[in-house]
């Protein structure tokens, strides 16, 4: 749980910094940026001596390491789509879902009356995170921070990617048409079957002269979506998703 500034120790102090620095596998050089990134307003004798002018820092540092990593990992999202993306990354709900994964609600610093809550508010859990991310940056460096971020953003990326484009196929074949040939998929209705209240649907995505394995679905959009992932798995070699007699 966390810590009062009025009452910790010296021995208590640094007994708690080994223990964050143990959690968060960083060893800092400078102590002093680590107590600074874990005092919450509350716990400083001044607001320079708290983590809000790192957490300022912490923002834009990991944004641009996510950015970065989005741009080099996703080189066929259009900007809107890796805006969006990122967006939820860097946001204080995935910040305080980290730190909370971390358990930094053990190693904050605060004020007398903050310590008596029985839960951390998640805002100073993302607080933390951001202040974290410029603390390392400011002791360990660009390598550093980086490691970092990587090691406990990278599963956030995936899952955010995986939410956005996970069923919606037909939008990551379509920027891959217009990027590689300049034109818009279309999409073929090549069978059907079943009774009027509960047809399926054959269809196949074409682009340009080439069209791609069909795929059946309960519904005409369950169908282009799986006719879309069928494409891309094509195209990029892989097995079909969703194979059919054709």
């Amino acid at each position: 749980m966390p810590v009062c500034s009025e009452t910790v120790m010296d021995s208590e102090l640094s007994s708690l910094l080994e223990g964050c620095e143990q959690r968060i596998s960083y060893v800092f050089s400078d102590k002093i940026l680590l107590i600074a990134a874990l005092t919450h307003a509350s716990g400083a004798e001044h607001r320079l001596a708290s983590n809000e002018r790192l957490e300022f820092l912490g923002d834009a540092i990991l944004g641009a390491v996510v950015c970065e990593r989005l741009f080099h990992r996703y080189p066929e999202y259009l900007e809107g789509d890796l805006t969006k993306i990122k967006s939820i990354v860097v946001s204080r709900q995935t910040g305080a879902k980290i730190s909370r994964s971390l358990g930094m609600q053990d190693f904050l610093i605060l004020g007398k009356g903050m310590t008596t809550h029985p839960t951390v508010p998640a805002s100073l859990l993302a607080d933390v995170f951001e202040s974290l991310v410029a603390a390392i940056y400011l002791d360990g460096g660009h390598s550093a921070v980086r490691a970092f971020i990587d090691r406990h953003i990278a599963a956030e990326i995936e899952l955010v990617v995986e939410g956005e484009t996970g069923s919606n196929y037909k939008s990551l074949l379509q920027q891959l048409a217009q990027r590689g040939h300049g034109t818009t998929p279309t999409y073929q209705l090549l069978d059907e079957k079943g009774p009027d209240h509960s047809k399926c649907f054959k269809i196949a995505a074409q682009v340009g002269a080439n069209r791609y394995h069909a795929a059946w679905g309960r519904n005409k959009k369950e169908a282009e979506q799986r006719a879309a992932e069928n494409a891309l798995s094509q195209l990029s070699g892989k097995p079909l998703p969703f194979p059919t007699d054709d």
